[in-house]
């Protein structure tokens, strides 16, 4: 793997693969007592956070802890950056404190690679999300996801999702989870469509390795996953859309087009979910769908990521068992 993880697109097969089988012998931890691993014991881990978030930042705090590293939870808010401090002094900041390793998520796309490539610190960094960019640790939890349901192998370990449908449905222009999961999943080997109207299609996506449809259900017959994403109002500035209503008519998943889906496919949601608008109470509380499991598995993916980044000298799987024999 590389130093820092800023871009699925940056990431081979090789690394994809790895990740996530690490991620499935670390997941194998939750099942005990006591979860932690003394992996990280003396690193630190600063999570810096300009935007809001739940899932995502928790998430980066419970792996950093169960790997035994300190963690340094930093919000914009209430902090210097909200009394104008750059980007560059925070950074500062950071490396004088002795950072190990910095998850950034921020409003602007580009801001972990400069914080990568400028030199302010010395640590790892890892993209939590950025702007409309990527979020490439929610598309390894995706693609670890589906390769617990989708690989005939309950621990799909070694393998990669070859063949695999994928249908991502919704606000395609503002996601960053879109944008990871079609490079990641593209890497593994699965064939993505992307599913929107057209005026939430990006500009340049007939580069993307990717299939775009603007009928849902012209696809959902033969998906092995459907993925709905949320209307990002907060990114918009114009009506996309004539209204709620008419979009969840077209593009919302609903009892019916869940019920013409393939049997072993899944509904899967990065959160948070607008019930009733992308997805159906129905459909958000059924059996198929992983919008929870997906959180869950959030944890083992970016401990995995933290175990890899940070060095474990051991593999994980060395590691779970020299634990589980105490």
């Amino acid at each position: 793997m590389k130093r820092h993880l800023i871009s699925a697109a940056d990431l081979s097969r090789d690394d994809a693969v790895l990740i996530l089988d690490t991620a499935e012998e670390l997941a194998r931890l939750a099942d005990r007592p006591i979860k932690k691993l003394p992996t990280l014991r003396g690193r630190t881990v600063v999570n810096l956070f300009f935007e809001d978030s739940t899932r995502t930042r928790i998430s980066f705090e419970a792996a950093a802890k169960r790997l035994s590293a300190d963690v340094i939870n930093f919000s914009a808010k209430g902090s210097s950056v909200s009394k104008g401090e750059s980007l560059k002094d925070t950074a500062l900041t950071l490396e004088a404190m002795g950072a190990d390793a910095v998850v950034i998520r921020h409003h602007a796309s580009g801001a972990p690679h400069r914080l990568a490539t400028s030199g302010w610190i010395n640590g790892a960094v890892v993209n939590a999300g950025d702007g409309t960019h990527e979020h490439p640790t929610q598309a390894l939890l995706d693609a670890f996801t589906m390769r617990r349901h989708l690989i005939p192998d309950a621990s799909g370990v070694g393998q990669d999702l070859a063949g695999r449908r994928v249908t991502i449905v919704g606000d395609i222009l503002h996601s960053r989870v879109a944008r990871s999961n079609v490079h990641l999943l593209a890497t593994l080997g699965a064939e993505v469509t992307l599913v929107a109207p057209p005026t939430l299609v990006p500009f340049g996506v007939e580069s993307w390795p990717c299939e775009v449809s603007y009928d849902l259900d012209a696809v959902v017959g033969k998906t092995d996953a459907v993925m709905m994403l949320r209307v990002q109002r907060e990114r918009m500035n114009a009506a996309f859309f004539p209204t709620e209503r008419e979009y969840a008519r077209r593009y919302g998943l609903d009892g019916d087009r869940m019920a013409r889906m393939p049997e072993h496919a899944i509904v899967m949601h990065p959160g948070p979910m607008n019930r009733g608008m992308e997805i159906t109470a129905e459909v958000a509380d059924s059996d198929r769908c992983t919008a929870v499991e997906q959180v869950a598995n959030g944890v083992s993916i970016r401990m995995a990521v933290l175990y890899l980044l940070l060095g474990g000298n051991e593999s994980a799987a060395a590691t779970a068992r020299t634990e589980e024999s105490k």
